[in-house]
């Protein structure tokens, strides 16, 4: 059933059922077979692009919706809760279109609603093969020549990569460390920049995920965004808003499986009863559908506080550790649910299963999560 929501104007409302009506007549039909088949969903993006839905938190008079990011985190879930691989790919093109909004300047902005209208797509080029968790050691480098950078390295686990309009990318610009890093909006038809073959993943098969490399490619000067040295700093920041957004994702992936678990376990019979009937199954469902709620009402917390203009780093990090966890422990509980048609490909439980696990991963692992949590505390920060 979808999920209960309070939202804050009439507005949201109709965009949320929007967003339900869209994901039930075009994305649902398509979801089995394009994961099936590794097939990347550029046209449904385009849809989404002209609905309205890649540019909701941004302000209108940039060419985005203007929606707080309550209400965008919300449309995230409901996408996720049918098809994961779109919900994260309007994540990822979110985050890459938000270091030119936070830091480009007026004259690099009047780009963005370029960016914003649906028919670019966007990727975010921070990891590198040595440089995941740890993305100050990065090596890819840009060297100034002339009214031009030059750029060498190879970047790693890509979303969108080879698929993508544009990417923000993040590379050495000076010495070894945080401090010699900067940030640049590409063309993702540069000369010089190629991708590689896509990684062949658990899940999220729909989403491709590639390497890029950079070979002399040749970026104007006048694309660097904000001061040289300044990328890390942007890229946390841009991590921070990224991080709800996996979480959304995430709780949306986890509502699907309880839904369809729910739905098998009143409908199977064993002894002649529903086995929802069963207290050690309903025990199970129940503890299922708290950690949903729960995970909701984590990631909401942090949207508010973003919304109210608070710092959220912290509430951000706890929300993507409680999200994903918790859509990994929804999805294993799915599958035992539905037993052995779970295990099946006959029933999308198993690819739930599939998809969660890699959420644990991306947009810093729940390790880093919990590094970032810990260091906040031993500051005395608080949020």
């Amino acid at each position: 059933m979808p999920a209960d929501r309070v939202l804050p104007s009439s507005e949201a409302e109709d965009l949320l059922a929007l967003t339900r009506e869209i994901a039930g007549a075009e994305l649902a039909p398509r979801v089995a077979r394009a994961e099936e088949e590794s097939d990347f969903p550029r046209d449904m993006f385009r849809l989404l692009g002209r609905s309205g839905l890649l540019g909701l938190p941004y302000p209108e008079e940039q060419g985005g919706g203007g929606q707080p990011y309550e209400v965008y985190l919300q449309v995230l879930e409901e996408l996720a809760a049918v098809w994961a691989s779109i919900a994260v790919g309007v994540s990822v093109h979110t985050l890459s279109c938000y270091p030119l909004a936070a830091y480009g300047s007026e004259r690099q902005r009047k780009r963005l609603p370029e960016l914003l209208a649906g028919e670019l797509l966007g990727g975010y080029a921070l990891s590198e093969a040595q440089a995941g968790s740890d993305a100050a050691a990065l090596s890819t480098r840009a060297v100034p020549d002339g009214d031009d950078y030059v750029i060498d390295g190879t970047k790693s686990w890509i979303t969108h990569g080879g698929e993508a309009d544009f990417y923000v990318l993040f590379a050495r610009t000076s010495g070894a460390g945080p401090r010699g890093i900067s940030c640049f909006l590409l063309d993702g038809t540069l000369s010089g920049l190629t991708a590689g073959p896509a990684e062949r993943k658990m899940g999220l098969t729909g989403s491709t995920t590639a390497q890029l490399h950079f070979d002399g490619a040749r970026a104007p000067a006048e694309w660097l965004l904000g001061e040289e040295g300044q990328g890390f700093p942007i890229a946390l920041s841009a991590l921070d808003s990224g991080r709800l957004g996996i979480a959304a994702c995430a709780v949306g992936l986890a509502q699907a499986a309880l839904d369809e678990a729910v739905a098998y376990a009143g409908e199977r019979e064993q002894f002649g009863h529903a086995i929802i009937e069963y207290q050690g199954l309903a025990f199970l469902l129940a503890d299922m559908a708290a950690a949903v709620e729960s995970a909701r009402a984590t990631y909401l917390e942090a949207a508010r506080r973003k919304d109210r203009g608070l710092p959220f780093g912290r509430a951000a990090s706890i929300a993507k550790l409680v999200a994903t966890d918790a859509a990994m422990k929804v999805t294993t509980d799915a599958v035992q649910v539905l037993g052995g048609n779970g295990y099946t490909r006959d029933y999308p439980v198993e690819r739930y299963m599939r998809e969660a696990k890699v959420m644990q991963i991306f947009e810093g692992t729940n390790q880093i999560q919990r590094m970032v949590i810990g260091r906040h505390l031993a500051r005395g920060t608080g949020r």
